[in-house]
């Protein structure tokens, strides 16, 4: 080899070295932001879906509002998973999500829970309920109720309930579903409201009570892309419309709104 070569193969592979090989498949990424409670669930799915696609899925849980105001602000993200319908409303208001990709995906219920050793048990959750009493001098838990969806379905179902009044003295109110149930289940809190696919992942705690239905607005957990979503995002929000991820979303306690597109 003449020299003048031997001092490009060199140059080539300490170029290699520095700036790494090209761009693989599995180096592609999906940012996704959703909401606190659906992470036991989507955490399998995503696995799931990388084994699949071989597409990394990098996921950010947080309170709905949180999320939505960091995309706002910039934060680089393909996927908005909200866990009601007001947040992706102010979305699509913002301009910052594809209205046309927008489904409806996943329904929920409310519970109301207690630490797995509380004496407290079947509470009978029905107009004119005694909240206050039962949680005697104790605090009752949930999302911070002029915001986070949880906390906002709970308010509107004591409202409904009649009991709202009475309890308010005792609500503590915090940044996610999933930290209310964290404070339920270190016996911090005698009672909270969350929704039943978090108290199903959360062994020290126990269900005492399900808000009736009608008691306040239909949980509706929409999914879509952001505008500027990378094009591998679409064929993870196909994945999450798909009977695998049906299965996955109904293990973890979700309800399944639509038609499994395969």
């Amino acid at each position: 080899m003449f020299p003048g070569c031997k001092l490009l193969v060199l140059a080539a592979a300490i170029l290699i070295a520095v700036v790494g090989p090209p761009t693989s498949a599995q180096e592609r990424t999906v940012a996704v932001f959703a909401a606190a409670s659906l992470k036991n669930a989507l955490d399998e799915i995503n696995a799931a879906f990388t084994k699949r696609t071989a597409t990394k899925v990098v996921a950010s849980y947080a309170a709905t509002p949180a999320l939505i105001k960091q995309i706002e602000q910039g934060a680089p993200a393909d996927i908005f998973a909200s866990a009601d319908l007001d947040w992706m409303d102010y979305g699509a208001q913002k301009k910052l999500i594809k209205e046309d990709t927008r489904v409806n995906l996943l329904g929920n219920r409310l519970v109301l829970i207690a630490s797995k050793d509380s004496k407290i048990e079947n509470a009978d959750i029905r107009p004119g309920f005694d909240l206050a009493q039962l949680a005697g001098n104790g605090r009752i838990v949930t999302g911070d109720v002029r915001a986070v969806p949880a906390g906002k379905y709970a308010r509107a179902a004591l409202e409904k309930l009649g009991a709202w009044a009475a309890v308010e003295p005792k609500i503590a109110m915090v940044e996610n579903v999933r930290a209310a149930l964290m404070l339920v289940a270190r016996g911090e809190a005698v009672l909270g409201i969350v929704y039943e696919s978090d108290a199903k992942v959360e062994p020290a705690v126990k269900i005492v009570g399900r808000f009736p239905s009608g008691s306040h607005p239909e949980i509706v957990y929409p999914v879509a892309l952001i505008t500027n979503a990378k094009p591998e995002a679409a064929q993870y929000l196909a994945f999450l419309r798909s009977r695998d991820a049906k299965t996955l979303f109904e293990k973890y306690g979700f309800t399944f709104l639509p038609q499994p597109a395969s």
